[in-house]
């Protein structure tokens, strides 16, 4: 079996058992078992199902984390495939199966050449769509266990052209913050608002007011979101709720624009509300941290770039992308880079991430492979 192959053959058998997060048990067991049939050394169970396997050649002492996320999300796969998932309600529609597939390819490429000195760490974490395993395998000590001095990931991009490679120093891709506004008013007969305190059209004033915060309240050289995207009521037809939950999510790149998000939005919030004689509860939770590339890392990683796909498919001033990637956690106690494959497949539809009918492209897990081999190869001559 050629090279191609063996990554198809990963790609599709990971794509047919799609597992969801802290539950990729057989996902991390099928990971493990490829990696010591290439003869390294695997630990598992990491901060729940995170995967760590070493290759050390020579005796360099540095050390390259190469990253890849394992899970799947909560949707019913719509597409035909001979590989199609088998568990209802779970499929990989983010590439989470391509990313594991071309980390594996870097460790089969590695292991067959060992053209380096040092050693590699492939991390395979869990739970990356809700921002919880980068986080858990940290607190398991990822860190102290298997020293790194520079760590990298990617994330495929079905509307780039297939083959490049794009990224950035500094911010990236930003953080993500969650919130949850609870209002309580006074119920009553819809005939007889003035006998009540109306938490919907409180509701209605906070959701306005929030967007103020980024027209008038953030630098307009930084970049922030506010979007609120549930609304719940305990009210019916003819009478007026005495309860409104509001729940969103917020997206900047630093610290100090979550600060003032979150300073903010409570004010607003419990200013409202207290106008209005209704009681708030605001709760916000700081979720995905901003995935910040360090300056040098991200030379390295444009230089081979350019490398394997050639100058003219490489950007590497890119626009930053508002989505969040738990990567991000690790860029905080590690210096390193994310960047992203185009993975667009030529004249067809582009299925963006998330979407029911998304498949990876298989022709771009080698490029991601070689991608990442020949960082190891640069850093650690």
């Amino acid at each position: 079996m050629n090279f191609k192959q063996q990554l198809i053959e990963w790609r599709h058998y990971l794509h047919k058992y799609p597992e969801t997060a802290f539950e990729e048990v057989k996902t991390a067991a099928y990971v493990a078992q490829e990696l010591r049939k290439m003869g390294l050394e695997v630990h598992e169970n990491i901060g729940g199902m995170g995967v760590v396997a070493n290759l050390t050649v020579g005796d360099g002492k540095r050390a390259i984390g190469i990253r890849a996320d394992m899970d799947a999300l909560n949707l019913h796969e719509v597409k035909e495939l001979a590989y199609r998932s088998i568990h209802q309600g779970k499929m990989h529609a983010c590439g989470h199966d391509g990313h594991m597939t071309t980390v594996l390819g870097a460790a089969k490429l590695l292991s067959t050449e060992k053209s380096f000195n040092g050693t590699v760490r492939f991390i395979f974490q869990s739970a990356e769509e809700i921002g919880k395993g980068a986080e858990a395998m940290m607190a398991d000590e990822l860190f102290e266990r298997f020293p790194i001095d520079e760590i990298y990931g990617l994330h495929n991009m079905p509307g780039l052209p297939a083959g490049t490679i794009q990224t950035r120093p500094g911010p990236i891709m930003a953080s993500e913050d969650n919130f949850v506004i609870r209002i309580k008013g006074k119920g009553s007969h819809a005939s007889s608002p003035h006998m009540g305190i109306d938490p919907l059209v409180i509701a209605a004033e906070i959701i306005l007011a929030l967007q103020t915060i980024v027209a008038r309240n953030i630098n307009p050289n930084d970049t922030a979101v506010v979007s609120c995207t549930e609304i719940h009521t305990d009210g019916i037809r003819n009478a007026i709720p005495s309860n409104v939950e509001i729940k969103g999510d917020t997206r900047s790149f630093t610290p100090e624009v979550q600060a003032m998000l979150e300073s903010r939005m409570r004010s607003i919030c419990e200013g409202i509300c207290a106008v209005h004689g209704a009681e708030c509860d605001f709760e916000y939770t700081y979720e995905f941290s901003p995935t910040i590339n360090e300056q040098r890392c991200t030379a390295v990683a444009i230089e081979a770039a350019k490398k394997i796909v050639g100058t003219d498919k490489v950007n590497e001033s890119c626009e930053r992308f508002m989505a969040s990637e738990d990567f991000g956690k690790f860029l905080e106690k590690i210096p390193g880079c994310f960047v992203f494959l185009g993975s667009k497949v030529e004249n067809e539809e582009i299925i963006p991430l998330h979407n029911a009918h998304y498949d990876y492209n298989d022709d771009v897990l080698e490029t991601g492979a070689a991608f990442f081999a020949e960082i190891v190869r640069r850093q650690l001559q």
